[in-house]
């Protein structure tokens, strides 16, 4: 268990946290950090974490791979610690998710949140469930095409990479059927077809740049030259879970034979729907 390092001033400036809460929760937009040379995101201390972690927590694979695949992509045939140890070579991507099980990651997540936590909550009130993933890449290794239910902000630390997101809610590039499977239990990979490229929106990144990323927005990531290393931030809030829950309840319809109208968007609220399925979870529950 690593303890607590504390880093002396603030990651995001005056300026990027402005630029936040003028964009923040529904246009993916830069920012700029100043979050670099941090002793618990080092290739090492990214390898001996990836082994103390559950296996739950961990997943890595192929890096070379196509933008779009047909559910997980295949493994690499190689422990996490020789994946992230080795990541210059392996032609792999790894990811250690809910980094903030151990206590010097979760210290790290809650102070760099800390700084945007106001006008996080002003627009999507408390947040909840806060996590933290670390991304760590082979050169040219891709992150196939897929979504997320969190809002996300993602830091690069080391090494460049473009991350390239397409408009949240559009069912041109996210069919609502897609939507339902997934917030019903299906995989969060998406069918790519090259007539979406026209559609997205390209996000270079290098050390010192970050990126918002809203719910559900589709995306998919190429690695520079290098090795990169990412840290995302995320969060869920209220509005999050029922868009959530309102896509589920429409699966139900939908199996049903009706065709049910998608949830809005922010800053609709999506209640009623949202309750149904928490409600019918709850009876099927006390069976």
């Amino acid at each position: 268990m690593n303890a607590p390092v504390s880093f002396p001033g603030e990651v995001f400036d005056g300026p990027a946290r402005a630029r936040f809460a003028r964009a923040y929760p529904e246009v993916a937009h830069r920012l700029a950090h100043r979050l670099s040379d941090h002793p618990l995101l080092t290739v090492e201390a990214l390898a001996a974490l990836g082994e103390a972690l559950p296996a739950a927590s961990v997943e890595y694979n192929r890096g070379d791979v196509p933008l779009g695949v047909e559910g997980k992509p295949a493994g690499n045939g190689l422990s996490i610690g020789e994946t992230i140890r080795g990541i210059a070579t392996t032609a792999s991507w790894a990811v250690l998710k809910n980094v903030e099980q151990d206590p010097g990651y979760a210290a790290l997540v809650e102070d760099l949140l800390a700084e945007l936590r106001p006008r996080i909550e002003a627009a999507t009130g408390k947040m909840l469930k806060i996590q933290g993933f670390v991304f760590v890449s082979s050169p040219q290794a891709v992150t196939p095409y897929h979504f997320d239910p969190e809002h996300n902000v993602l830091l690069q630390l080391r090494g460049s990479k473009t991350v390239t997101t397409f408009p949240a809610g559009d069912p041109a590039f996210a069919p609502d059927e897609v939507h339902e499977s997934y917030h019903r239990g299906g995989a969060r990979e998406l069918a790519w077809d090259e007539r979406f490229a026209k559609g997205g929106s390209s996000w270079p990144l290098a050390p010192g740049d970050a990126l918002y990323i809203p719910v559900m927005a589709p995306h998919h990531v190429r690695n520079g030259s290098e090795v990169s290393i990412s840290l995302s931030l995320t969060w869920r809030s209220d509005w999050s879970f029922a868009e959530a829950d309102s896509r589920a309840f429409n699966g139900l319809l939908r199996r049903a034979g009706l065709k049910p109208r998608a949830p809005g968007r922010y800053p609709a609220r999506n209640r009623g729907k949202a309750f149904a399925w928490r409600a019918l979870n709850r009876v099927i529950g006390k069976r």
